[in-house]
């Protein structure tokens, strides 16, 4: 698929085929989403590939009872080893290591609809019942659910606020100046180009000073 069709026709799924999922294939979409950005590059986020029935049921319960989620073959339980990322950075880290794991997940959420497979980015669950149910230590948060697998849904494409709505210019409340075409915004450009200029320029007149 096209980049901009995986990402425009990608929906949240929650309901689907009964159809098995290879763990290998899993494991694809993973090799391919821990290429997503993190914090220091730190990587702090561990997955846990849940398939049993009966604790799918659970992790279905312990989402605010969302009991659409067990038709999905396959949980994908996204947990947040923040420790290290606090280390590295003492005041951000905690917020950072979210933010990596956030980055992962949409990262597979991509992978999975350009493989032809169907998720669903689950946030409302018992952090505390999560934990016990799949044994993950106390320090160590689960973040996101996704499930995974064949969807029988069928969606229509979702309107989304135009740019205009969602983007300032340099600063809040600035109207955004989007250029439809290559001669549009030609004065910014040229600016543009002019400060790159200026600013190789600036060691060389230097270089010239001292010599003088």
């Amino acid at each position: 698929m096209h980049f901009e069709d995986v990402v425009k026709e990608r929906r949240s799924i929650r309901r689907y085929k009964d159809k098995f999922v290879p763990l290998s294939l899993v494991g694809e979409l993973i090799d391919i989403a821990k290429h997503a950005p993190s914090a220091g590059n730190l990587q702090n986020w561990r997955m846990i590939i849940v398939t049993e029935s009966d604790m799918r049921q659970q992790l279905a319960e312990a989402s605010m009872e969302q009991y659409w989620m067990v038709e999905a073959p396959v949980h994908i339980v996204i947990c947040n080893d923040y420790d290290k990322v606090k280390d590295h950075y003492p005041v951000m880290g905690k917020m950072y290591s979210i933010q990596n794991c956030a980055a992962i997940a949409y990262a597979i959420m991509l992978a999975a609809h350009d493989a032809g497979l169907g998720t669903c980015w689950v946030g409302a669950f018992d952090n505390e019942k999560v934990q016990r149910l799949l044994d993950i230590p106390d320090n160590i948060d689960p973040e996101i659910i996704l499930t995974l697998g064949y969807s029988d849904d069928t969606k229509n494409p979702q309107l989304r606020d135009q740019i205009k709505y969602l983007c300032f210019q340099e600063k809040w409340g600035a109207k955004f100046k989007k250029f439809d075409n290559e001669y549009d915004g030609v004065e910014k450009r040229i600016k543009f180009e002019m400060n790159k200029l200026k600013n190789k320029l600036k060691p060389i007149k230097k270089k010239a000073k001292k010599k003088k």
